[in-house]
């Protein structure tokens, strides 16, 4: 089983975003679970001294599971299709990984020394997202990907 984390920093309050993450979390847990992926949890970190993308990253490493694929989402990363990010977890999962991090940084994005360290780094666009909504648009596609793998009518052409 591959489990998928998603690491952010900032704390989510309840609200419309947590629940669509609750949702789409619990949707990918089930479906994902017969293709060998899941679940799907997700660390928070927060910096309380605001020292910037420094003291981030080093709170992003101690959250990540030992191991971990680590895939960033950054702005200058790959552009993908639903259908290629379900075939890329689909690899990382075939080729044994036991998790896979994605990772969301701060207000002023991810530190290089930790892209630098990732093994992939995808973009959900051109436009940058608050950290609450690439959250929810991450879920949302972990599970489309889910889906899309499964072979369920969810996602369509």
């Amino acid at each position: 089983m591959t489990k998928v984390q998603i690491c952010a920093v900032g704390r989510l309050r309840s609200g419309p975003e947590q629940q669509l993450i609750d949702d789409y979390a619990t949707r990918f847990d089930r479906t994902g679970r017969a293709l060998g992926l899941g679940p799907l949890t997700m660390s928070e970190v927060e910096d309380r001294k605001n020292g910037g993308m420094g003291p981030e990253a080093v709170l992003l490493e101690k959250a990540i599971a030992p191991g971990s694929v680590i895939c960033t989402l950054d702005e200058r990363g790959k552009m993908m299709t639903s259908p290629e990010f379900a075939q890329k977890l689909a690899g990382w999962r075939d080729e044994g990984r036991s998790n896979i991090a994605f990772v969301i940084g701060g207000a002023d994005g991810i530190d290089p020394s930790l892209r630098a360290k990732a093994d992939a780094s995808i973009s959900l666009g051109r436009m940058v997202w608050p950290h609450m909504l690439a959250r929810v648009m991450l879920c949302e596609q972990i599970y489309r990907a889910s889906t899309i793998l499964a072979g369920t009518p969810y996602h369509r052409v």
